[in-house]
């Protein structure tokens, strides 16, 4: 996949077809729209994904915004998905004020090369967002591309957006945020060195720090699996499932930093990782984040949430 970033001075060579959206979540709507864009690559159409960097909401924010996908968990989906372009076009004042028909014109056709543009209806773009999927398909005949039309995924009656997602994550609801997103959310990073105090109470956890622009469900304890990714690539556990559980938030017993981390249990497993790169994926949580009195009282609790998960993951009593 060839990423096209921090410019607007690009030009695809060949026909294009071209999914314009923020991609945010990677629900199962978006799911749809790619499925529909890789049908068009099988036609003999490259295939384009269209997103603004910063998103337009982070750009008019006055403060920042946490996603539900950061730039480099989106980057693996569409690269993973076999998509030929992914544009990540730089969103300023400049392109904030292009009208609608500007961006058809001189973005779509001139530099894309869009003989197919496959989209939701709610899709916006140019001044003010005043750009839909309406106007898409009234200039299509005028510039010779087709356009696809996206129905909404529907889930228990409800429309599958990256803003019910975003909800159910805030919740903890996890259950219902894998239900939308056909599969479990994940927190991504490399494993840093913590405060070690795991090991010595014969509970070695991972860290990671997650990037400031993800966003995470409330602090407490979950249930969850990992893959470890190791950056030489030859490791026995890479790409393998393991059974883990997850504390997100600050440990407040043990730390008194506000840093909010991602602390994780591997079962049956004690290998030195440190560098190496994890997904957490969060299935479901267990309670919520607590302050107990001393390190004797976290170890016992500690015992504790590990002895529900391992019957969770259906691993049996540990011998």
């Amino acid at each position: 996949m060839k990423i096209i970033e921090n410019t607007a001075e690009f030009y695809i060579e060949g026909e294009t077809a071209t999914a314009i959206g923020k991609f945010d979540g990677f629900h199962r709507g978006h799911q749809k729209l790619l499925g529909q864009l890789n049908r068009q690559r099988e036609k003999g159409l490259k295939s384009v994904v269209f997103t603004f960097v910063p998103s337009p909401a982070a750009f008019f924010s006055r403060e920042p915004i946490r996603e539900l996908s950061t730039l480099e968990e989106k980057r693996r989906i569409f690269e993973n998905a076999g998509v030929d372009y992914l544009i990540e076009y730089p969103f300023n004042q400049e392109i904030a004020d292009m009208e609608p028909e500007t961006y058809i014109r001189e973005v779509l056709v001139s530099r894309i090369h869009a003989k197919c543009v496959v989209a939701g209806e709610d899709v916006s773009y140019g001044k003010h967002g005043a750009g839909n999927y309406q106007l898409l398909q009234k200039m299509a005949s005028e510039y010779g591309y087709q356009v696809i039309l996206i129905d909404k995924v529907m889930h228990r009656g409800k429309e599958v957006s990256s803003t019910y997602v975003r909800e159910e994550v805030g919740r903890g609801n996890m259950e219902l945020v894998a239900e939308l997103l056909g599969a479990p959310y994940h927190v991504s990073g490399e494993i840093i060195h913590g405060k070690k105090l795991g090991r010595t109470i014969g509970m070695p956890t991972v860290n990671i720090l997650p990037s400031q622009d993800k966003l995470l469900p409330p602090r407490g304890v979950y249930y969850s699996y990992a893959y470890l990714h190791s950056k030489a690539g030859d490791r026995l556990y890479d790409g393998k499932r393991l059974a883990a559980i997850t504390n997100i938030g600050t440990k407040p017993t043990v730390d008194q930093r506000s840093v909010m981390g991602v602390e994780t249990y591997l079962y049956d497993f004690d290998g030195d990782v440190y560098g190496e790169n994890i997904d957490v994926c969060l299935l479901k949580r267990k309670r919520p984040e607590m302050r107990f009195d001393g390190v004797d009282a976290l170890k016992a609790q500690m015992t504790a949430d590990i002895a529900e998960g391992r019957s969770y993951h259906g691993l049996g009593i540990y011998c």
